[in-house]
């Protein structure tokens, strides 16, 4: 029996050993980031495209509104309500006083500047495919946003998944920074890759989910639930977007379908914010569109 007892605590010891070096937040090199500048012009791009204000603007903020990041839209989901934290360069209550070092670990890593995980609501798992670079110039244009001194909410997410420690083995299971579609890619696909898969974080939305919230990439951008309980997300893979490349470009530039119907819901900031790059970046995410295989879901 006692051995038993040894042997079980020496294994529980080593279990916990284990537990512990998976789910540890793991963060960029500081070389990574060492050394670079930001571009503001050029991080005015990848805010758009990156889709920061559609999440982090306030409930219902318009116009220039929009530019004020104090966050606090809530997003519903199986495993509780996330609340979108103040993202404006406020030192105290946003991200003002955040090194460039900092800001990078969170949005390519998902990682807080104290070295707690972040919720995958974040969607740092495309974000992670993102060139450094952006991430920088990123940081260098919302820097010059207007502040807001609204303090973030707390996330309403109940036990077991506000045990912050476990998302390390979320991350473990489901986190990649390989690209979904891969192969001999035109410039202009391997452009629309880049926008699709890291940037606007299009599977996040429209790809399934397992019951764990990884992303089911077999099925990549097929739809799947809501995540707020109420209706679906479109299947946009080729199988169920019949629409030619100049359809998708025209959609993603005035919200208009081929039938003449209007975008709703959320993909209202998307086309706003799709409609603020250049055309050739709209028409690269249609050439990227019609690369998905076709999935029926």
């Amino acid at each position: 029996m006692r051995r038993l007892i040894v042997s079980a605590s020496v294994l529980a010891l080593i279990g916990g050993g284990v537990f512990w070096f998976v789910t540890a937040p793991k963060t960029l090199a500081p070389e990574v980031t060492a050394g670079l500048t930001g571009d503001a012009e050029a991080g005015e791009a990848v805010f758009w495209a990156a889709g920061c204000a559609s999440c982090h603007m306030a409930e219902g903020a318009e116009g220039e509104a929009e530019l004020v990041l104090a966050g606090g839209q809530r997003f519903p989901s199986p495993f509780g309500i996330f609340l979108a934290p103040n993202i404006s360069p406020d030192p105290v209550n946003g991200i003002g006083a955040w090194p460039v070092a900092a800001f990078a670990n969170a949005v390519m890593r998902g990682v807080s500047p104290e070295g707690e995980h972040y919720y995958p609501a974040f969607p740092y798992n495309a974000y992670n495919k993102m060139d450094v670079q952006d991430v920088v110039d990123l940081k260098a244009f919302m820097d010059g946003l207007p502040a807001s001194s609204a303090p973030s909410q707390p996330h309403e997410v109940g036990f077991p998944f506000n045990i912050r420690r476990s998302l390390g083995g979320w991350k473990f299971l489901f986190e990649s920074d390989d690209w979904v579609i891969d192969g001999d890619l035109t410039e202009a696909e391997t452009r629309g890759r880049y926008l699709s898969e890291a940037l606007a974080h299009c599977g996040e939305c429209h790809t399934p989910r397992n019951v764990l919230g990884g992303m089911e990439r077999g099925k990549w951008l097929a739809g799947g639930p809501d995540p707020s309980g109420k209706g679906s997300i479109p299947n946009i893979t080729p199988a169920a977007l019949d629409w030619d490349e100049v359809d998708i470009k025209a959609y993603l530039t005035s919200g208009f379908t081929p039938e003449y119907d209007s975008v709703g819901g959320h993909m209202v900031h998307v086309v706003e914010n799709m409609a603020r790059l250049p055309e050739s970046d709209r028409a690269a995410v249609a050439a990227y569109l019609k690369r998905v295989p076709s999935v029926s879901n």
